[in-house]
C-alpha cells in the first residue's frame, strides 16, 4: 500500500490562513479524514483492501482492491459451477458477479457521508440531553462541519461519493460503457449549475472559500474530461480494429 500527499494542501492552508478562515477548515479537513475511514472501514468488511491513500486539499483518497484470497475463492466457485452448467447459468454467474461488485462499491461510496451524519446525530442527541453545550461554538462546528462534508461529498459530480453512487448504479443496470458516458454528463452538468448558484451565493456572502472549492472541483472534472475523452479514443480505436 502506497501513501502519497498532494502538495495543493499547503495551496489551501495558505489561502485559508489569508482569510482566516483556517481553524474552520483545519476542523473541516479532520472529519474529511475521519469521513475517509468510514471508507475504509466498509471496504474491508466487504473484502477490499487499501491500494492507495492520498492526502488531498479536501482531505484522504483511497484507491481500494478486491482481497486475492477472496477474489480467487470467488473465481473457483464460479468455475465449478460453471463447469457443469449452461451457456444461460454461465452468463447469470457473470452477471451476478459483476452486479455484486457495483453493489459493493456503491455501499463503500456511501459509507463515507453516512459516518458524517452519524457523527452530527450523536452530538445532536447528546446536546439534546445537555442544554448547556448546545450554544457553544465546539458543538456547533462539529454538527455544521459533518452535515457540510456528508452534503458536498454527495454532490454527484465524479469522482465525489455521490458520482461514484450514480456511476455504480448506472453499471448495474446499463452496463460499463453506458454508466461512464451518463455520469460524465451528470458531473459535467450539475458542475455548471453549481458554479452559476455559487457565483450569485458569492456576490451577497464574499466567501472566498466557496471560490477555492469550486476551483478544485473544475480541477477534478478537467482531469476526469480528460480520462473520458482518452476511452472514447480506445473504443474508437478497438472498433477499427475489429
Amino acid at each position: 500500500m502506497s501513501v502519497k500527499i498532494d502538495l495543493k494542501i499547503f495551496l489551501f492552508l495558505f489561502l485559508f490562513l489569508l482569510t482566516s478562515q483556517i481553524e474552520i477548515y483545519v476542523v473541516l479537513l479532520l472529519f474529511a479524514i475521519i469521513h475517509e475511514l468510514g471508507h475504509l472501514i466498509m471496504g474491508a468488511v466487504l473484502g477490499f483492501r487499501p491500494e492507495e491513500i492520498k492526502l488531498t486539499p479536501v482531505g484522504l483518497q483511497m484507491k481500494f482492491k478486491m482481497d486475492n484470497l477472496k477474489m480467487r475463492e470467488n473465481i473457483s466457485t464460479n468455475n465449478q459451477l460453471s463447469n457443469s452448467s449452461s451457456s444461460k447459468v454461465k452468463n447469470n454467474l457473470k452477471i451476478n458477479g459483476v452486479n455484486t461488485l457495483c453493489i459493493k462499491k456503491a455501499i463503500i461510496a456511501l459509507a463515507g457521508p453516512i459516518t458524517n451524519l452519524l457523527i452530527a446525530v450523536i452530538v445532536i442527541i447528546i446536546g439534546s440531553f445537555n442544554a448547556n453545550i448546545i450554544n457553544t461554538y465546539l458543538y456547533q462546528i462539529i454538527i455544521y462541519s459533518n452535515f457540510l462534508i456528508a452534503i458536498f461529498n454527495l454532490i454527484p459530480i465524479y469522482p465525489m461519493d455521490g458520482g461514484r453512487i450514480i456511476n455504480e448504479t448506472i453499471k448495474l443496470f446499463y452496463g460499463n460503457k453506458v454508466a461512464y458516458k451518463l455520469t460524465y454528463i451528470i458531473s459535467k452538468t450539475v458542475l455548471i449549475l453549481l458554479t452559476a448558484i455559487s457565483s450569485i451565493v458569492i456576490l451577497y456572502i464574499h466567501n472566498i472559500s466557496i471560490v477555492i472549492i469550486l476551483a478544485y472541483l473544475w480541477y477534478l472534472e478537467i482531469l476526469e474530461i480528460r480520462r473520458y475523452n482518452r476511452r472514447k479514443n480506445i473504443e474508437k480505436l478497438m472498433e477499427k480494429i475489429v
